[in-house]
């Protein structure tokens, strides 16, 4: 829903249509939050059979089942986030949504500290201290941006504007909305599938996997801030019907985040048992985790093509597309191509 409203909000941004865009900003806050509202329910419903799910057993699985009632039950919060930062970046306010992202992150490793470890008084939760540090920084990063939200439009949201579910817009940011939840829906069932693979393969290869996405991460943030960017100039041209324009912004961006992407993965290459050695000093897990990370030049640079033209795709409204080659690649080859790697040729991680 977010997804769906920052595009039909930048598309009529390029087309001048400044009210319209306050009212479906308006509506994307509402939606988002009904249908984060039915999520948390249902985390806190059946925390304990996903977990089971996903093979865990013992105290990891209590552990594991605590956490995402608290974590889960406040996805709502999440949700609202999603939405009003996607309506600021639209906005071109990129640099206020870093901002309080940063803070947001501080404030959760500030709060991680005190309570996982029981610092200034606090008690000492574990696990369930980090989920309620991730609550609550979410919580007031919530509040800032709904501050935001009202001095990034030029039209002022009105009350009235939450409640008035206008079935054209609905149906606009629904057409775009959906095709993009389904791809991460896709997205992540491959991922949580992959998981489960390797909790097979045993405790050193779940850590390493752990640990090189995490390093990984680094490789495409650069990605995903040229691709957003990307989507957000895509959607302004498209509404403008400046459409050769908005072609050519794409593989501009393709190239630029291309040139980031593999600089960064040069430097996780050449130090990648270094890095692995942040987390941890058990040797297996570092080789297991540096021979992934030499993978990493195949792996990024296909996702980084792929994060800035989906994004494109979706801002000029074709959000299809996207999911259907999706299925394909993520589901129908990697699902099946892990299967073969992990059980039957025995690969490992």
């Amino acid at each position: 829903i977010g997804t769906g409203a920052s595009i039909v909000v930048s598309q009529y941004l390029g087309s001048r249509l400044i009210a319209e865009a306050s009212q479906i900003a308006a509506l994307s806050v509402t939606l988002n939050l009904l249908v984060g509202l039915v999520i948390s329910g249902l985390f806190i419903l059946f925390s304990d059979v996903l977990m089971k799910m996903m093979n865990l057993q013992g105290a990891v699985l209590e552990a594991a089942q605590s956490y995402l009632v608290i974590v889960g039950g406040f996805i709502f919060v999440q949700a609202l986030i999603t939405s009003m930062s996607s309506i600021i970046r639209v906005q071109g306010w990129t640099k206020q949504t870093m901002y309080v992202s940063l803070a947001m992150n501080i404030v959760h490793v500030v709060l991680n500290y005190i309570l996982i470890f029981g610092k200034f008084g606090m008690p000492e939760l574990g696990v369930e201290g980090a989920a309620i540090s991730s609550v609550v920084s979410r919580v007031l990063a919530s509040v800032v941006f709904f501050w935001l939200l009202y001095q990034a439009l030029e039209v002022r949201i009105e009350w009235a504007d939450y409640y008035r579910l206008s079935k054209n817009y609905i149906s606009k940011i629904l057409k775009i909305g959906i095709p993009s939840a389904l791809e991460q829906v896709l997205y992540q069932t491959n991922q949580i599938v992959l998981l489960y693979y390797v909790t097979f393969i045993g405790a050193e290869a779940l850590s390493a996997r752990q640990y090189a996405v995490n390093i990984s991460m680094f490789t495409y943030l650069f990605a995903m801030a040229i691709g957003m960017a990307t989507a957000i100039l895509v959607g302004r041209y498209v509404g403008a019907g400046e459409k050769e324009l908005a072609y050519s912004k794409v593989w501009f961006g393709v190239k630029s985040a291309l040139i980031f992407t593999l600089s960064m993965v040069a430097i996780i290459i050449l130090f990648r048992e270094p890095f692995m050695r942040i987390f941890t000093d058990n040797e297996e897990i570092i080789q297991i985790g540096a021979s992934v990370l030499l993978l990493s030049i195949l792996l990024e640079t296909g996702r980084t093509i792929n994060i800035t033209i989906i994004n494109s795709l979706r801002a000029s409204g074709d959000a299809a597309y996207p999911v259907r080659i999706g299925f394909i690649s993520m589901i129908v080859i990697g699902l099946s191509l892990g299967y073969l790697f992990v059980f039957v040729l025995d690969l490992g991680l």
